[in-house]
Formats: C-alpha cells, structure tokens, sequence
C-alpha cells in the first residue's frame, strides 16, 4: 500500500516562530539597555547629540525589521512546503515521464513502452531493445518522426525475459545523426521533501526531484 512521507508539522513552524520572536526581542532589550547605560556613563562635557542617538535608534530598529522579515520568509517557506507535499500527494499511484531508457512492460497487455525527444525532424529511428547483459534483443524502426516527443510500443518476442528490459535511440536524417533523449514511464509511490524541494519515490527509479518530471498520466 502506497504511504505519503510527511516532513515538518504546523507545531515545529509555530515553534520556530516563537524563538524567532523571542531572539528579536532580546537583541531589542540588550541593544537599548546598552544605549541607556551609553548615556548614563556619558562625558557631561561632550554628550552625546542627537543625530548619534538618532543614529542608535535607527540601527536598532533597522536589525530588528531584519530578524521580523527572516521570520517571515521562514514562515512562508515551511508553509509552501507543506502545500507542495499536499499536492504532491495526488500524484500517489500515477504514471509519471521522466528522462530515462529503462523498459515499462505491462504484464496484463503484453507490451511494453517507452518514449524519446529529438532535437530536429528525423527520417529514421532505430530503437534497440536490450537485456540486462547488454545484448540486443529485438529492434524496431520507425521513419519520418517530427521533432519533440515521440513514443513507442513494443510486443516481446515469446520467451522473452522481460525483466531489466532497457532501450536505445539512434536517430538519423538522411544519415546525419539526431540528437535523441529516451524517456521511460515511472510509477509515483510516495512523495517526501528534501530541503524544500518535492521529492517523488518512484517504483524503478528512487527517489527522483519532482522538477525531472515531464508528464503526468
């Protein structure tokens, strides 16, 4: 059964939100106990002006919006967080296209798929099918493909082991070669958070960043 990982509770960032505020208002109380005792301790002879204590204030008030924004962008951070994981969790269960060569075979249809993007228009495309030792195993040609995405099935010979199936593209036009990328279809499991960032654990792949995802299905 699929589970949702979670990081960070509505607690921790309340939490985090109080020390923040505490630490302001400590460096205000020591910033003005120190001004205070700055004046009381002055040279009658030469006190301090005004402009100086103006200075002072302003520097205070100045470090203390500091800390009250950092507290701020924290905040809105851990929220947007735990927004990308809620939406994030939605994905559970789905197929997702991803930069890749690993074979999706479907046991109930027989076949199996995987896809490619080519940088221009193509005459002709040759897939290789490959096993886990490296060998062919099968290949399959198509012609006049535009650039962009393009997608592919294949039906396994009988006997075929299908397990740790991968692919190669080799694209040409007019025997002039294609840049080509393969793309595979992965199955989402859960989802997590590392360091800010939406994180899919995926069935063959792992974990993968939600930003390498190119299609949701």
């Amino acid at each position: 059964m699929s589970t949702t990982a979670v990081s960070g509770t509505s607690a921790a960032s309340t939490s985090s939100t109080s020390t923040s505020a505490t630490s302001s208002t400590d460096a205000s109380d020591r910033f003005l106990k120190l001004l205070v005792t700055q004046m009381q301790n002055q040279d009658p002879l030469n006190p301090m002006d005004n402009a100086q204590v103006t200075s002072q204030m302003a520097q205070i008030n100045t470090v203390t919006g500091i800390d009250k924004l950092n507290t701020t962008v924290t905040t809105l951070s851990s929220n947007l967080t735990q927004m990308q994981l809620l939406q994030g969790a939605s994905l559970v269960g789905h197929a997702v296209l991803l930069e890749g060569n690993q074979l999706a075979y479907n046991s109930t249809t027989g076949k199996a798929g995987g896809g490619y993007e080519l940088a221009s228009a193509a005459t002709k495309v040759q897939i290789d099918i490959v096993n886990s030792a490296g060998t062919v195993v099968d290949s399959i040609t198509q012609t006049g493909k535009a650039a962009g995405r393009q997608s592919f099935d294949w039906t396994p010979p009988s006997g075929t082991d299908t397990s740790n199936l991968k692919f190669k593209i080799t694209a040409t036009s007019n025997n002039t070669a294609v840049k080509s990328t393969p793309l595979m279809t992965d199955l989402v499991e859960a989802v997590n958070t590392t360091d800010g960032n939406l994180t899919l654990e995926l069935s063959n792949s792992g974990s993968t960043a939600y930003s390498k995802v190119k299609a949701i299905s």
